[in-house]
């Protein structure tokens, strides 16, 4: 692997280990090696064989890529987007690329020159907007000087070809820049065009479509489809700030990504949402164009360029973005594996890794552990593009909160594999041994429950544990993650199958990407042993309304801390800072402070200043609000998963009891006090999976229980409650050792019903 001096990392060939950039946030571009043999965890569909023959392809970015929210350029896009395509140049394609960000690059720069040659007065009058094509000149010396700069650093030279509308009625035009392009391109140079529109002189939207070189183009989408014509290329890929075309707008959840457009099918179904926010484009363009190209024999792809590999991606052949094909419509569907054949191929290979020694499973699990370090890197980058979809998308921080992956957090995540990977083996433990009678011997034993199905919004770290516990208890498990994580959740899969021996294979862990599967799967109470919802009360209501099968988890996470008058105020202050402010977005973070009315006087105010420093909005209960003088909640079950909270004064440690039990949603709850026979009446008469002294709701977990990793907590009061690990995920069978006994009305046989010792 190789870093350049310069400062980029370097892309090796598709079909080997890469090293990409990663943007840190502000622009700047940290370097990552992504170690990784690509050929292991493969990805070519079917339906994108037809990128095997390209050679020539032109790659359109949009300005909602080449730009940030805030209008500033995404540097680590862009440097991204040079890396691949300087890779892509080094193996042989023809690389040309079609650009957008000129006008919102020159407003930017107009702006900042407007604002420091004004005097005050000139900032108290109305701003007018700047003319676009003004801004165009401005921005476009400066884009193509960045594309310089970037290129030049990577050793690759790059041309600028500016193209008006009008510029491809004329024949000696068109045959002119075939010619220069084929040189440019013969001598290694990436051409780089974009719509000259400082002077363009068009007026009406592109709505022609492609037919021929002559049409007229309206925006880079239609630009760039004309070139993909013009140039003969063999693959057009638009770049956006989506996956690709959707059923309906992007941020519906009913949206279903479009894998193959067929135009007889899709064009009447699509709803298209707004446009770009940047552009003057945004999909109906995208589609427009694609369908044009297309129709002429271009094969066109449209997908993201949020991701920093979305194009080396496309080229393997990966089931990324939409396709447009001429030919689609032809093309035998191919048959995706249903939802039932899914769960039965998951039951028959937890049969078959049942079927291995304890040692075996166990080398499994390290193997997952190695997997994610190995391939840290590229979970990462895939993480990055869900969390710059989901930052673009405007979704809550507690939501980013939950879908960001660090590298702290995979090594974590690896570690607590190894801590389960080293428990002791769960299945086919002897839970109690009964002589029946003389030579007629009963066994309780632990067993796996079967398939699991695990429903999880969000937190792409929950399919890492959630497997792993799958794996030691020896479960089949279907997951069905959020698509705000898809990325995420999709490469996690892929590393985690890959280290599953094909002995037990691959699909013992299936991974759901349709919203529309689940209620199929719901129904398969024959196959599906257990449905375990990690998510929003809704998401829960909604499962446990829709199947037979049995439900464990836990709607809301409304945790308690009761601050007792006899509590050490230094003590509550810490573990109520923490219980709140650790991670506000946990189920086990306390959403309510209960605090004694002796401490009005004092402890109550220290309490409140403390959470205070620490940027917790404080919201009161109908005592509190009113001695207090704040906002009173608008409910006392509720759950924030931010940093608010609920605070009330209570009597004694009766009413904070039955506070919680009326308000809370029997998840975690904790006592601060240093009289202990309060202590034990909190902890017996509080109605909780977990009720804590002294201690912080955070401890509620699955690792720091000791369990290895957790499926998700239960406040059910069936089968397993709390923190649910391993031993949640087990069920129990009988085995009866005779020697020919019959029950013969029970004559033929004298019970004895002798506990016998179970050997260590």
């Amino acid at each position: 692997m190789e870093v350049l001096q310069n400062g980029f990392a370097k892309f090796a060939t598709i079909t080997k280990p890469i090293e990409v950039p990663l943007t840190n946030g502000n622009g700047t571009i940290n370097h990552l090696n992504l170690i990784t043999e690509t050929e292991d965890l493969s990805n070519m569909d079917p339906s994108r064989a037809f990128v095997n023959k390209v050679k020539r392809l032109i790659v359109k970015v949009g300005t909602a890529v080449v730009t940030r929210s805030d209008g500033r350029l995404a540097l680590g896009r862009l440097g991204a987007l040079c890396e691949q395509l300087k890779d892509l140049n080094l193996q042989g394609y023809e690389v040309i690329l079609v650009t957008s960000g000129a006008v919102g690059l020159g407003r930017q720069r107009l702006r900042y020159r407007k604002l420091a040659n004004s005097s005050f007065s000139d900032l108290q009058k109305p701003q007018g907007d700047l003319d676009g094509k003004a801004c165009a000149a401005v921005g476009q010396s400066s884009l193509m000087a960045l594309y310089d700069t970037m290129f030049s650093q990577l050793d690759v030279t790059s041309s600028q070809l500016l193209v008006n509308d009008g510029f491809f009625r004329d024949s000696g035009f068109r045959k002119q820049l075939s010619d220069t392009i084929t040189s440019l391109l013969e001598s290694k140079v990436i051409p780089i065009f974009n719509e000259n529109d400082a002077v363009s002189t068009r007026k009406a939207p592109y709505e022609h479509c492609l037919q021929d070189s002559s049409g007229i183009f309206w925006d880079n989408d239609s630009l760039a489809g004309l070139l993909a014509l013009e140039l003969k290329a063999d693959l057009l890929v638009l770049l956006s700030d989506v996956e690709g075309l959707y059923s309906g707008p992007p941020s519906d959840p009913n949206s279903k990504l479009i894998h193959t457009y067929i135009k007889e099918k899709h064009q009447r179904e699509v709803t298209f949402g707004d446009k770009s926010r940047l552009g003057r484009g945004g999909m109906t363009a995208k589609v427009n164009a694609a369908v044009c190209a297309a129709h002429a024999g271009i094969p066109v792809i449209i997908t993201s360029g949020y991701a920093t590999d979305n194009i080396i991606r496309v080229l393997q052949g990966e089931k990324i973005g939409t396709v447009f094909h001429r030919d689609a419509h032809l093309w035998k569907n191919i048959k995706e594996e249903s939802a039932h054949e899914m769960a039965v191929a998951a039951r028959n290979s937890s049969r078959r890794l049942q079927a291995l020694k304890s040692e075996e499973r166990r080398k499994i699990l390290l193997a997952v552990a190695d997997a994610l370090e190995k391939n840290q890197n590229m979970i990462m980058l895939e993480n990055q593009a869900d969390v710059a979809v989901a930052v673009a998308a405007g979704y809550d921080k507690s939501l980013i909160s939950r879908l960001t992956l660090k590298p702290e957090k995979i090594s974590s995540l690896a570690k607590s594999v190894r801590v389960l990977a080293d428990m002791e083996e769960p299945i086919g433990q002897i839970l109690k041994r009964t002589e029946l009678a003389d030579e007629l011997v009963l066994e309780k034993i632990s067993c796996p429950l079967g398939v699991l199905l695990i429903i999880f919004e969000s937190r792409p770290d929950a399919l890492v544990q959630i497997a792993a516990l799958a794996i030691r208890s020896g479960n089949g498990l279907l997951l069905k993650g959020g698509k705000e994580a898809r990325r995420s959740n999709a490469v996690l899969h892929k590393v985690i199958t890959s280290a599953i021996p094909d002995t037990v294979s691959g699909k013992l862990i299936g991974l759901v990407t349709s919203r529309d599967e689940i209620p199929d799967l719901l129904k398969l109470d024959d196959v599906i042993d257990l449905v375990v919802p990690r998510g929003s009360n809704k998401l829960v209501s909604q499962i446990k309304e829709s199947t037979r099968i049995p439900v464990l988890g836990h709607a809301d996470g409304i945790c308690h801390v009761y601050v007792d008058k006899s509590a050490n105020i230094e003590m509550a202050k810490q573990i109520v800072r923490d219980a709140k402010t650790d991670y506000p977005a946990a189920c086990n973070a306390m959403e309510t402070l209960l605090v004694h009315k002796d401490l009005c006087n004092g402890g109550l105010n220290e309490l409140i200043l403390e959470l205070q420093r620490e940027g917790v909005q404080i919201y009161g209960g109908p005592k509190a609000s009113a001695v207090l003088n704040i906002s009173e909640a608008s409910s006392l079950h509720h759950e924030y998963s931010s940093l608010a909270c609920t605070i009330e004064i209570v009597e004694d440690v009766f009413v904070a009891i039955d506070h919680i039990n009326k308000h809370g949603s029997a998840h975690t709850e904790c006592i601060v006090t240093e009289d202990s026979e309060v202590a034990e009446t909190f902890l017996s008469q509080v109605d909780s999976a977990a009720v804590f002294h002294n201690a912080s709701t955070r401890f509620c977990d699955g690792a720091r229980f000791g369990l290895g990793a957790e499926v998700g907590i239960s406040t059910s009061r069936i089968h397993a409650r709390g923190p649910v690990g391993v031993e949640g995920l087990l069920t129990k069978k009988w085995i009866l050792r005779g020697n020919g006994q019959v029950v013969d009305g029970d004559r033929g046989v004298s019970y004895t019903y002798k506990e016998q010792l179970i050997e260590a």
